[in-house]
């Protein structure tokens, strides 16, 4: 068979049932986790993971503030919803949206000082929850290093090289 053939057969095999069972696995536990995670989120800071996105994002930015669309392709948002949770986010007054400095046809979105605040109380409870739930599944016994933590991140390097980009 030549190699057009051999990709061509090989691109229309469907999974195996094992390959559809870990297929299933991984989703469903991927899925619960960042379930969990929300919820305890929600619980402890009254924060949803949406708001912990946008603010992470512009956390992390120069001046804590970044373009709406600069913002969208950051966690990966169309630019509609983003406006629409921006919104929401300006009246509970975590964010303002404010006029860019360096270009007169877009907004910026800028972490105010209470969103700020309330993100640094969110992350701490957020991270304690992504250590108890995430990390701590790898380590051997309770307190000991995260040792399966290699193998995760081997895996996870694995699928990012194979997507299209």
């Amino acid at each position: 068979m030549n190699d057009s053939r051999a990709v061509a057969a090989h691109s229309r095999r469907s999974p195996t049932a094992h390959e559809l069972r870990v297929w299933r696995e991984y989703v469903e536990t991927g899925d619960r986790i960042r379930s969990l995670l929300a919820a305890r989120l929600q619980i402890e800071s009254g924060l949803s993971m949406a708001d912990y996105a946008v603010m992470l994002a512009l956390s992390e930015a120069e001046g804590k503030r970044l373009r709406s669309s600069e913002l969208a392709s950051a966690i990966d948002w169309e630019r509609s919803r983003l406006s629409h949770h921006l919104g929401r986010m300006e009246a509970r007054g975590l964010v303002v949206r404010e006029a860019s400095p360096t270009d007169n046809r877009g907004a910026e979105a800028v972490l105010t000082a209470e969103g700020a605040s309330q993100y640094r109380r969110a992350s701490a409870s957020h991270l304690r929850a992504v250590q108890e739930l995430f990390v701590e599944a790898f380590a051997a016994a309770p307190g000991e290093p995260a040792r399966g933590l290699e193998a995760v991140e081997e895996m996870t390097r694995m699928l990012r090289s194979h997507l299209p980009v």
